[in-house]
């Protein structure tokens, strides 16, 4: 008995500290800032959606990833936030236009960039 309930704990914090381990790893990647995390994601999409040919959807994508590129800005001074915020505007903007291959281009920059936010 003692064996089984020991081994199920030494399972559950295996578990657990991987959980730990793999969100600290995406926040560390993305300097530690939430709002910098969610940028990332949504402009993922708007790239995934763009490469698609669907414009509109990668105009929605890339407006939430600005809208929290925008909020990382009021708490991080990087400038590769500030070229992922002015790359997620272009995304946007082409975007809007129809021009879902040039959008994704920015799109992809934008992550690129955010990635690098310390």
């Amino acid at each position: 008995m003692r064996i089984g309930t020991l081994v199920k704990g030494i399972g559950l914090v295996s578990m657990l500290a991987l959980l730990i381990v793999g969100t600290w790893g995406s926040m560390a990647m993305a300097g530690g800032n939430e709002h910098v995390a969610e940028a990332i994601a949504h402009a993922e999409g708007a790239v995934e959606h763009g490469g698609m040919g669907h414009a509109d959807a990668l105009v929605s994508h890339a407006e939430e990833a600005l809208t929290h590129a925008q909020a990382a800005q009021k708490e991080v001074k990087n400038p590769h936030l500030d070229e992922g915020v002015h790359e997620l505007m272009e995304a946007v903007n082409h975007g809007k236009q129809g021009h879902a291959e040039v959008g994704t281009k920015h799109a992809k920059s934008a992550v690129m960039h955010m990635k690098e936010v310390h």
